[in-house]
């Protein structure tokens, strides 16, 4: 097979360095244009692009996930791990103290680190139900971790269970165990299990290598006089002026008028989403009186700025959020109050948000179905697509990538409910996960991040905090954790924090106090801002006339001086591949 020579370009404390590398042309594309990421990919990215490359020999993480269920089983991720070579011992299940004749698998896990990230995935195979909700567990002596994984498993075929867990205690054995969620006892059997250990420093890595790969690409500047002669020795300044990667936060009512909450603002993010101004019982509290005074001054702030905004949220399925006097229509009549509030408000604000939540939190609430019927949903999207075809239409969920504990809301019960609307013709494109977390599981949020990934939609994470139980210093270390593996997901496209501030504080977590001071999430969201952009740049062109940089994806500006003449231009960076070629004429 014919490979080609590659050149690739990473940037450390501002100095830029090239790296050869011989590879296949064809594999690159095929490999690109799969849906999740395999281990000679990453392999191939990680010795051109980290640091460390030169002494890593930790594992290589692999994004594979299937939600199809199988005739039979895939190969074991990782060739099963520290788990290969190992069956599984099969339980008697018992309930209160009878066995039921039936068996579960489990796993006898041996002298198990704090702190390591532990990546776990198995294929699952039910008998005694048509299908059931499956959980992994883990008992260590000293605690027991509920929920490591799920799988809506069906009966005679496999199902991809993934997942994983992170210690608070070393335990040196453990059991790893499976139950179906509804407590009814049916057999289960495993396959392909896999069980990989990565310390802290080797996960890090591995999200570097994505933040290298996905948000950042190599850029060459070429240089020459009028006549085309290419200038060696002129002088190159480059300034990243805008961010192709949306990070922002909640505001509300409060940041009106308020030139020090506006200022902290802008000087940070480049999106928002209004916290609770565009909510039906905010827009419209009292039937047909709509007002949405103060969404308009809200959207006059952010357009001044040049920030991406979401729409959040048109409908909200709990019922305690609704109004009180649609809670009290039924048939005719909440259909007509629904096609006015789309009508209503998508025309007013038509192509003004990037987004809309169509419907909040419709797998743990069911409101408008239980009274519209079970097309409810579907006639939502088809309406708010019609009144702004444009805009992405986001189905906005909880505790998808927070726990695996809420059967309402699993990863595969979420897939699941994307893909029967979708075969009912449904105008989605995205899908929101709330993110509000307690303490994270990080491997399972990025093994919950691959599964969604099969959907091929936009993902962001758009409700981010940390709950105020843990403390200012713990929320700090969680939302960074949450923060570098929203970012360093390939199919994350935006992150939201849920940060407004009000004179009372903020829902959860807040990032500053009253007069703007950090507290400490806050230097976590400012140095991540800073470690996520290219900083000034400054050097010269080599004796082809060319300078060569690697930037994070965005807007640019470039200055060039050579004797006495100078020239300042623009250049866009977005994902691509390929070099960014750019070529200015002095």
């Amino acid at each position: 097979m014919k490979s080609s020579l590659y050149e690739l370009w990473h940037l450390f404390n501002g100095n830029a360095f090239p790296i050869l590398v011989s590879v296949s042309h064809s594999n690159i594309r095929n490999m690109k244009d799969s849906p999740v990421f395999g281990g000679f990919w990453t392999l191939f990215f990680l010795l051109c692009c980290c640091s460390l490359a030169a002494s890593y020999d930790g594992p290589l993480y692999d994004f594979t996930a299937y939600t199809e269920c199988k005739a039979q089983p895939e190969g074991a991720l990782y060739q099963g791990g520290i788990l290969k070579d190992e069956p599984p011992i099969m339980r008697p299940s018992i309930i209160g103290e009878t066995a039921t004749g039936f068996y579960t698998p489990a796993f006898v896990l041996q002298n198990l680190t704090m702190g390591n990230v532990y990546c776990f995935s198995t294929w699952i195979k039910i008998q005694g139900s048509n299908s059931a909700l499956i959980r992994a567990s883990l008992k260590t002596e000293n605690r027991t971790y509920d929920c490591i994984g799920t799988v809506l498993a069906k009966d005679g075929c496999w199902s991809f269970l993934k997942g994983g867990f992170v210690l608070d205690s070393p335990s040196s054995l453990s059991l790893l165990l499976f139950q179906n969620s509804d407590g009814k006892d049916i057999d289960i059997a495993v396959a392909s299990s896999s069980l990989q250990p990565f310390t802290d420093e080797e996960w890090r890595i591995n999200q570097q290598y994505i933040i290298n790969t996905q948000r950042k690409r190599a850029v060459m500047i070429h240089v020459s006089d009028q006549q085309g002669n290419r200038l060696q020795g002129a002088a190159i300044t480059i300034d990243q002026v805008s961010k192709d990667f949306p990070i922002g936060s909640a505001i509300s009512h409060t940041i009106l008028g308020n030139l020090p909450y506006q200022k902290w603002f802008v000087e940070r993010f480049n999106a928002a989403v209004f916290e609770n101004e565009l909510k039906w019982y905010a827009t419209e509290p009292d039937q047909g009186k709509t007002d949405y005074t103060t969404a308009d001054h809200m959207l006059e702030f952010v357009r001044a700025h040049q920030i991406i905004t979401r729409g959040h949220n048109i409908f909200w399925e709990d019922p305690k959020y609704t109004p009180a006097w649609v809670r009290n229509l039924t048939g005719p009549e909440l259909q007509s109050a629904v096609n006015s509030r789309i009508q209503s408000l998508m025309s007013k604000y038509k192509e003004e948000f990037i987004h809309w939540d169509v419907s909040n939190e419709m797998l743990h609430w069911d409101f408008y179905e239980q009274r519209l019927g079970p097309d409810a949903t579907l006639h939502f999207y088809e309406t708010a697509h019609q009144a702004d075809p444009l805009a992405t239409l986001f189905m906005n969920e909880f505790n998808v990538v927070e726990t695996c504990s809420d059967v309402k809301s699993t990863v595969d019960t979420l897939i699941e409910r994307i893909r029967d609307l979708e075969r009912g013709g449904m105008y989605m494109d995205g899908v929101g996960l709330e993110s509000h977390f307690t303490v994270p599981n990080l491997p399972l949020m990025r093994a919950v991040l691959d599964k969604l990934a099969t959907l091929r939609l936009p993902i962001w994470l758009t409700e981010v905090d940390i709950s105020s139980k843990v403390g200012k210093e713990l929320q700090a270390v969680f939302l960074e954790q949450v923060l570098r593996e929203g970012f360093s997901h390939p199919w994350v496209n935006g992150i939201m924090l849920w940060t407004a501030l009000h004179p009372k504080g903020c829902y959860e977590m807040c990032l500053t106090d009253a007069n703007f001071k950090n507290l400490p999430a806050g230097d976590v969201v400012d140095n991540l801002l800073k470690e996520w952009e290219t900083g000034e740049i400054k050097g010269m062109t080599d004796e082809y006339g060319s300078y060569s940089f690697y930037g994070f994806l965005g807007e640019y500006k470039v200055n060039v001086g050579y004797g006495n003449r100078t020239v300042e231009s623009t250049f866009s960076l977005s994902r691509s591949d390929e070099t960014k070629h750019f070529s200015i004429h002095l």
